[in-house]
């Protein structure tokens, strides 16, 4: 079965002007961010680079751990995206996923080393990961902690 998707994007210039995108529920103004020497204004290829690798994570690894039935009392992500701009050319070099997961009070040792092991293994599974794997690096840092009990 494919699923397609349609993105639809209007331009109004150069490169220092603007743009909007729309697909599905994301309707963003665009353009070139200011520290790459650009207007912006909106959102921009590195941004929505950086929240695909990180939206299809987390869903992807709060779904592992639902499947192993490991209750999650709370999960949370910080990512990160490097760019590296040598010679003017512009280069994705990484992203960092940095995952808190904190598990129900009442999770047991080997919950908590499962936890961490699909931490790392939802990185794998990812459909934006494996997209991207071998062009840009990826790598996990999570935190696995316990809920504190009442």
């Amino acid at each position: 079965m494919i699923h397609e998707f349609i993105l639809d994007a209007d331009w109004k210039g150069g490169r220092n002007s603007e743009g909007t995108i729309s697909t599905g529920n994301l309707n963003t103004v665009i353009s070139i961010p200011q520290p790459m020497g650009g207007p912006g204004t909106g959102t921009n290829p590195d941004e929505m680079l950086l929240g695909a690798a990180a939206t299809c994570y987390i869903i992807t690894l709060a779904a592992m751990l639902e499947r192993s039935d490991i209750a999650v009392d709370r999960l949370t992500m910080r990512s990160e995206g490097h760019v590296d701009v040598t010679n003017n050319i512009f280069t994705y070099k990484e992203i960092i996923h940095r995952p808190q997961i904190i598990l129900a009070a009442d999770a047991s040792e080997r919950q908590q080393e499962k936890a961490l092991m699909l931490a790392h293994k939802a990185e794998q599974s990812c459909m934006i990961s494996r997209a991207v794997a071998g062009n840009v690096q990826l790598s996990t840092v999570p935190d696995i902690q316990i809920a504190k009990s009442l």
